[in-house]
């Protein structure tokens, strides 16, 4: 005699990846929802297409539609061919790249070590630290101080005055600061019990299980020192053989200087001069190659990077 069984359906079960006491989406919901989402992908992706037009545009495609170009009408390359032959973009493109690397290695070495010290109970001194710390996010000496201190110092003119005098976040340091203190305490012992010193705790056991928030931070100062710009104002001279490709972007779109270190305005042999807003969307995508390059690589770390090391501790 064959025997039916019948299986008893889980209360808790979800249809379509919701919980069973959860109301089903209306349709005015799902349409608000889509239009809202719609509406923000529109403000992101509309501004960027239209810069990124406009540098491929010619001089008569630009005239045609009165500004920045919405619609393809004749595109060339002349902008981005007369902008990398041109030796100072060339010049503070190096130089925005050398500050940002070497500012993040910085930045990185010395709020690693300060957040590991602090996230140690029983380091010496650290809640008087960390309670310094804090305060310098609420007062600060200001930006006057800062300058005669790192003139006084000899810094003006100075690559080293564009990273040391902003080369710390205190808000980074306490997201790290937050996630060490979470890391579980057996591996700790366990590793004090094999014989190694917090140099090699912190080098084989810590660092490993924070690579998301490692690489969130890391993140964080390489695109703060890449878009700087307003240390450039105060420590360098005007010659422009110093400036990085922010503060380059600064002058020739905002204030509406000539391409710097080019003849006939940056024209290049053999290729036809480009339009002025041309030239400068191509600057603007240059800015933003390296970030939307890195971006899609790290965007997987931030819930499990920021959001842990800021609630945990």
């Amino acid at each position: 005699m064959a025997t039916t069984l019948r299986l008893r359906r889980n209360p808790t079960a979800t249809t379509a990846g919701r919980a069973s006491w959860e109301e089903p989406p209306s349709a005015v919901g799902l349409v608000g929802k889509g239009t809202v989402i719609f509406l923000m992908l529109a403000a992101v992706l509309v501004p960027l297409w239209v810069v990124v037009l406009t540098s491929f545009s010619t001089v008569g495609a630009i005239g045609r539609a009165g500004g920045l170009v919405i619609w393809p009408d004749g595109l060339t390359l002349d902008a981005y061919t007369q902008m990398l032959t041109n030796s100072q973009i060339i010049k503070a493109l190096v130089v925005s790249l050398l500050v940002t690397v070497i500012g993040t290695a910085v930045s990185m070495v010395v709020s690693v070590l300060c957040a590991y010290g602090l996230s140690r109970s029983g380091s010496l001194g650290h809640r008087l630290i960390l309670l310094v710390l804090v305060l310098t996010m609420f007062l600060s000496g200001g930006m006057i101080p800062t300058y005669l201190v790192v003139t006084g110092l000899g810094g003006y003119g100075q690559y080293w005055a564009l990273i040391l005098p902003s080369a710390i976040s205190v808000f980074n340091i306490l997201v790290l600061r937050n996630f060490y203190a979470s890391t579980s305490a057996e591996l700790i012992d366990a590793a004090k019990i094999d014989g190694a010193g917090d140099w090699r705790t912190l080098w084989s056991v810590v660092l490993p299980t924070s690579k998301a928030v490692t690489a969130v931070i890391t993140l964080f100062y390489g695109v703060g020192y890449w878009n700087s710009f307003f240390n450039v104002m105060l420590y360098m001279p005007t010659e422009s053989e110093k400036w990085p490709l922010q503060y380059v972007l600064l002058q020739y779109v905002s204030e509406g200087m000539g391409m710097p270190g080019s003849v006939d305005n940056g024209a290049s042999a053999g290729h036809a001069q480009a339009a002025p807003l041309s030239l400068q969307m191509a600057v603007v995508v240059l800015t933003l190659v390296p970030i939307l390059m890195v971006y899609p690589f790290m965007q997987k770390h931030f819930r499990t990077g920021v959001l842990t090391g800021a609630v945990k501790g």
